[in-house]
């Protein structure tokens, strides 16, 4: 594969390039990398030096990320995801002043930092915060503002395991059944004999890798599939998500560890598809978006064949996410209607197998698991979350009824890079609201 094409094809995998992004220019601070400063497409027509698009390779290396995580659909095709044509329901708010001032110490430091400063610390784009159904706070950076949307990274696998504890909860998906005994199309595949339940928890065992300094790692092969855009002459692989699942093999025996691996997520909307007869994307407009009260439309990335990226192609707004935040907050409740079984919130809440997570070696998630492509943290307050690369997050902490919704352009693409400084910055945060609800 050229490398020079890597950018395209790492993107529709959806996945920044983690260690081949890090360059000089990552050392860039947050304010020093603002994409409006540094003047990136702004102009008519912007300077050749300030461009980015296609066929530009490189879009999504930093610190040009900054830009075009606000951009995502002027770059690649994209399926909408309709709001509907009801007036959005309003967030009801009650600032509080005093959250900047909130203060911590970042795991393996003693020095402490403020809730302000950590959001500079993490290349924060976008924050807002829920206090039982109230936002208590609310800034924007960079190219993000109230009226844009950011690319959601990995939260979309999120909502891809939502979509299916639904069905499970509503007895359209057996999630002990067989993938192939739903999608005969992946019998052959690494997919073939895992139950769903070992697809929607990450368990199946696959003989692929995501590590992006091997340039021999499957992850090169799935993203020049997943690329939207016209193949080099001599492209001889598969087209699209689902040919390139069915070549996907097996390594190991399901069920006996945590892998992550986008490829599930894809695998996953596939069975979605299948079973309910709509893509992933028109079933979070018709499950969620229209019956939220969101106030804009969200839109997926789609491969050349039209197929929405299950494993990370959501784009949205960063109310919208809090608004999703707050109905796994109130077991699928909203505006008085039960939008699904508050079952299905309970189960993703209960996570899922600790000791089969603890083989992957997340050391900022000490006895967390993960369940229908949620993060459970199994801390004191029975924190959950939607994670991506970046800094991407949807964090739920019932215990506080507090909701964050982050949407962040980090240099580094890995978590566990932002974790140090944001894990404990929303707890926090959960103490600081815990305890001014108590006076």
């Amino acid at each position: 594969m050229r490398r020079s094409q890597s950018w395209v094809r790492c993107f529709g995998a959806a996945i920044c390039l983690a260690g081949l992004c890090a360059t000089a220019q990552a050392q860039l601070t947050a304010a020093e990398s603002d994409p409006v400063k540094l003047g990136w497409m702004q102009g008519f027509p912007p300077p050749a030096e300030k461009l980015i698009g296609q066929p530009d390779s490189n879009y999504f290396s930093f610190p040009k990320l900054r830009w075009t995580v606000c951009h995502i659909r002027e770059l690649l095709p994209t399926e909408a995801v309709s709001r509907g044509l009801d007036a959005p329901t309003p967030l009801r708010q009650s600032l509080d002043g005093s959250i900047d001032a909130v203060s911590f110490k970042p795991l393996g430091t003693p020095e402490r930092m403020t809730w302000e400063q950590s959001l500079a610390a993490n290349y924060t784009d976008g924050i807002i915060v829920l206090h039982r159904g109230r936002v208590v706070y609310e800034h924007y950076f960079g190219c993000l503002n109230e009226q844009r949307k950011h690319a959601a990274m990995s939260m979309t696998k999120s909502l891809t395991g939502l979509l299916a504890e639904i069905l499970v909860a509503e007895g359209a998906l057996d999630d002990g059944a067989k993938v192939a005994a739903l999608v005969p199309e992946l019998a052959s595949s690494a997919f073939g004999d895992a139950t769903v339940r070992q697809l929607m928890d990450m368990t199946t065992a696959l003989d692929f890798s995501e590590d992006y300094a091997d340039p021999n790692a499957q992850i090169w092969s799935y993203s020049a599939a997943a690329n939207p855009l016209p193949k080099p002459a001599d492209y001889e692989g598969p087209v699209g998500y689902y040919q390139y699942l069915q070549t996907v093999a097996k390594r190991g025996t399901h069920g006996e560890a945590f892998g992550y691996r986008t490829v599930n997520s894809d695998a996953l909307g596939w069975i979605i598809a299948r079973v309910s007869g709509k893509a992933v994307s028109e079933l979070v407009s018709e499950r969620l978006w229209q019956r939220l009260g969101t106030e804009q439309d969200a839109y997926y990335t789609v491969d050349a064949l039209g197929t929405p990226f299950a494993g990370g192609g959501l784009s949205a707004g960063l109310r919208d996410m809090a608004r999703l935040g707050q109905l796994m907050l109130d077991e699928g409740q909203h505006d008085g209607a039960q939008l699904f079984p508050a079952e299905v919130v309970r189960t993703i809440r209960t996570g899922g197998d600790k000791q089969v997570f603890a083989k992957a070696g997340y050391k900022t998630l000490p006895g967390g698991s993960y369940r229908a492509m949620w993060w459970v943290l199994h801390n004191a307050n029975g924190a959950f979350a939607a994670r991506g690369v970046h800094g991407q997050t949807l964090y739920i902490d019932p215990t506080a009824e507090m909701v964050i919704a982050r949407f962040a352009s980090h240099p580094s693409a890995k978590n566990a890079d932002n974790d140090p400084t944001s894990l404990p910055a929303y707890q926090a945060l959960a103490d600081h609201l815990m305890e001014k609800a108590k006076r």
